[in-house]
């Protein structure tokens, strides 16, 4: 913050008396009025585990801020959960959400001129909604996150239930199961165990500088969490003395920066979702063929699950972020500035000093792994990237898939479609053997504007777990679960309800999915082949004849986000 908005935000407090006597109301004294005052911004509440625990994290940034000098201030917004909004139409609200507390981040920060913001989040829109407040405020800003949760027994998580729930669904008794599963599947908080979209948007925060280094993904019962608490509150007070604000440390070289770490970490596909959507509140545009030019220069480097074998808490003994930063030093910006003060290298130089990597080798030791077993050495990398960018006739702005948790052999594929314009009539098909193997399921209607863009993890789920369904894919406007996994390629742009080619693909039309070659086509109908003029002429054709469904949204928030979301390609943000 610049010396002429201190004095300008010191003068506003000191023009209207009534301000101060409102602070007192809520317990300050008149030496807290005197001191640079910051804002605690948190999603704490029993939403889920992941924010269950955020209101310790509050207090011991707002500590820090108090040792620095500062007084803090506690304001609250709490977030949602995915999972409690599956298999209904709450979740068409998941994503406005990201929206929703965004404009509340931003209210808060605006209606008192604070001279810093602390936020607080765990989880997949919280952290972007804070980052995008953030960014919009440009006031000095810090980012905690909420850290990972603990594993079941086994090693097992949150995301374990596929198998269970598809059986529970076909009439199975797997209620031991099913009881085993929800007593142990969330054993205490923080946010899920794989590299989900909570796992990643955290990994973010901390690969664009916003986050202290080494903070994401720290297991939320360990004590180490609170100390990186209370240590950004300290940090907080120095970036508002120093007047660093986000535009400062969120340029489009820490957006790459970022970007290559969810390469090598393969990461979920909503992050293209929510870096463009963070950076567009800068100015800076990030377009999705960055990320496809990216992955094909970055070497996937992070055994984790969905896509690997180990767990999130893993990742962050094996060194998490910084480690993967040190691996990729020859191919990313170490000069970025970050909420440090310092530079990208000099953090990474910081934590060797400090023992960083050594600690977390020891907690290694405690499962018999080493290091490279979770991250692998750069020259050691298992192929290129984890995320694609497909273009074609029935995406010309482009879908995404996470290729890194797709099986080799179905890479490429070719199959007929099988079209659905709701999620719960194809799951409904999946469920009663209803889908002819080899096939791809079109599903369509379930973007931004059509219906908020849900997840869909139960129609992938199902599709994945059931072992004659192996080789039959999902395309669809819709977006997934960062525990997504199978060849699912989701946020086809322009989507159904703008009038995208999506709208006009029809059962029995032949769908060519090349993800090494990114390209997503029709190339015929039954069992005729065509070329590309004959499928563009009989888009064409079909379009004249499509008539755009009414949406069907109740009024409020929803409605507000269909009528003004931007394509999930550009990131689903508001216009």
């Amino acid at each position: 913050m610049s010396k002429e908005m201190k004095q300008r935000s010191r003068k506003i407090r000191d023009s209207w008396v009534q301000f101060d006597a409102l602070c007192h109301g809520t317990g300050w004294d008149e030496t807290d009025i005197k001191n640079s005052q910051i804002l605690i911004e948190d999603v704490f509440g029993s939403s889920h585990p992941g924010s269950f625990h955020l209101d310790t994290l509050s207090a011991e940034a707002s500590i820090g801020v108090y040792q620095e000098g500062g007084k803090p201030a506690q304001f609250h917004g709490t977030d949602i959960c995915d999972g409690w909004a599956m298999s209904h139409d709450g979740m068409n609200f998941i994503l406005p959400s990201r929206e929703v507390l965004c404009d509340l981040v931003e209210i808060h920060g605006r209606v008192i001129p604070w001279d810093g913001i602390v936020v607080i989040s765990s989880c997949d829109k919280s952290i972007p909604a804070h980052l995008m407040a953030a960014a919009r405020l440009n006031i000095p800003a810090v980012h905690i996150p909420g850290g990972s949760n603990r594993v079941g027994p086994k090693m097992s998580h949150s995301l374990l239930v596929g198998e269970t729930a598809t059986k529970l669904r076909q009439g199975e008794d797997v209620s031991s199961e099913v009881r085993d599963y929800k007593l142990s599947g969330c054993p205490g908080f923080g946010a899920c165990q794989f590299m989900g979209t909570a796992s990643t948007m955290q990994c973010m925060s901390e690969a664009l500088g916003m986050a202290l280094p080494g903070s994401a993904l720290a297991p939320a019962s360990l004590f180490e969490i609170r100390r990186l608490a209370r240590r950004a509150g300290r940090q907080i007070m120095k970036l508002s003395q120093k007047g660093i604000t986000p535009s400062d440390i969120l340029t489009r070289e820490a957006f790459e920066n970022a970007i290559k770490v969810h390469a090598a970490l393969s990461g979920s596909t909503n992050a293209l979702l929510h870096l463009p959507a963070i950076a567009h509140e800068l100015g800076i545009e990030i377009e999705a063929e960055l990320f496809d030019r990216i992955n094909r220069e970055i070497p996937y480097l992070v055994d984790v699950q969905p896509s690997g074998k180990y767990v999130s808490e893993m990742v962050w003994y094996a060194g998490g972020v910084p480690r993967i930063q040190i691996e990729l030093k020859d191919m990313i910006d170490l000069n970025a500035l970050t909420v440090t003060g310092k530079t990208l290298g000099e953090n990474l130089e910081q934590l060797e000093k400090e023992g960083f990597f050594h600690r977390g080798d020891g907690y290694l030791a405690n499962y018999t792994l080493k290091r490279g077993d979770v991250i692998r050495p750069s020259d050691q990398g298992k192929g290129f990237g984890s995320i694609a960018v497909l273009i074609g006739n029935i995406a010309p702005e482009g879908a995404v898939v996470k290729f890194s948790a797709v099986s080799p052999d179905m890479l490429t594929h070719e199959g007929h479609a099988r079209v659905f314009n709701r999620e719960e009539e194809a799951l409904d098909a999946i469920m009663n053997s209803k889908i002819n193997p080899g096939s791809v399921i079109v599903l369509r209607y379930e973007g931004p504007r059509g219906s908020g863009m849900p997840e869909i993890l139960a129609t992938t789920e199902a599709l994945v777990t059931n072992p004659a369904l192996q080789n039959t894919a999902i395309v669809t406007d819709g977006r997934f679960s960062g525990a997504t996994r199978g060849p699912c390629i989701g946020h086809v742009s322009p989507e159904a309800i703008a009038g995208g080619p999506i709208a006009f693909v029809e059962n029995d039309d032949i769908i060519s999915i090349d993800i090494p070659n990114r390209s997503l086509n029709i190339v015929g109908y039954n069992e005729k082949r065509m070329n590309s003029a004959e499928v563009q002429s009989l888009l064409t054709e079909r379009k004249k004849r499509w008539t755009r469904p009414p949406l069907e949204h109740p009024p409020g928030v929803l409605q507000r986000y269909a009528d003004r979301a931007v394509s999930a390609i550009k990131g689903a943000y508001l216009k």
